[in-house]
Order: C-alpha cells, then sequence, then structure tokens
C-alpha cells in the first residue's frame, strides 16, 4: 500500500479491531462483551460517574450506554444511584466484583499496551497519543 492509499481512519479501526480480538481472547472467562469490558476499563480507578460522563469516557451515548449498565447492575458490577447534590443525575460506581473485574480488564490492557508499544519511542508514543486525542475530538 502506498502512502497516498494510506488512511488514519481505517488504521484506528483495523487497529481497534485487532486490540479487541486479542483483549476478548484474554478475557473470555469474564464473559463479558466489548462495551462491557469498555465501561468497566473506564471505571477501574473507582471514581463513580454519571452516565453522561461514562458515556464521554467510553465514546457513546448515554442511551446507548443504558443497556450496557444493565447487564453489569445485573452481573453486580456496579450500582447505580443518585449523584449527591444533584438528584436528577444518575451516579455510576463500581461494586466489589466490579472493581475486581475492572482490575483484571485494565491489566489485560496495560499488558497488551506495553507489548503493542514495546518497539516505539516515547516520542513515537506521544504523537500516537496526539492523534488519537485529535480524532476523538472531531466528533466534539
Amino acid at each position: 500500500m502506498n502512502s497516498s492509499d494510506w488512511s488514519a481512519v481505517l488504521a484506528v479501526q483495523r487497529a481497534t479491531h485487532a486490540t479487541l480480538q486479542v483483549l476478548s481472547a484474554q478475557l473470555v472467562d469474564l464473559d463479558l462483551t466489548a462495551s462491557e469490558i469498555n465501561a468497566l476499563a473506564n471505571l477501574a480507578d473507582g471514581r463513580g460517574r454519571t452516565v453522561s460522563e461514562l458515556g464521554a469516557a467510553v465514546g457513546s451515548r448515554p442511551t446507548t450506554l443504558t443497556s450496557v449498565l444493565d447487564r453489569l447492575e445485573r452481573r453486580g458490577h456496579v450500582t447505580r444511584g443518585n449523584r449527591p447534590g444533584d438528584r436528577r443525575a444518575v451516579l455510576i460506581e463500581l461494586t466489589s466484583s466490579g472493581l475486581e473485574t475492572a482490575a483484571i480488564i485494565r491489566k489485560a490492557i496495560a499488558d497488551l499496551e506495553r507489548r503493542a508499544l514495546a518497539g516505539l519511542s516515547a516520542e513515537a508514543v506521544a504523537g500516537l497519543r496526539a492523534a488519537l486525542h485529535a480524532l476523538t475530538e472531531v466528533s466534539s
């Protein structure tokens, strides 16, 4: 493929597909969908988030995220409650099993990232982060 045929967007889509396949295989015992893995990974720091905050973090509309949260709540990984000071906002928090599962997911992601980026310089990784941020912000 010559450089005029290369597309950053298509490369991101290929990379996303490849990483999801690897993560799905590594995390098969958790019996989670890619969307559930993404949500738990973004909650792994233990900080509660509103549905809209989590939606922004995972790259999903809050309405789309609702079914993911329904499944995670049924499995006992998250709880939904009111945000202190704002009864209209729903706060998503991990349960103890959710924290354990999220830690497993974050470790798998960190291991994959370490393997995938090991051959790149710090400058190349910084450039990758900048490019991904730019592509993410295009939708804002």
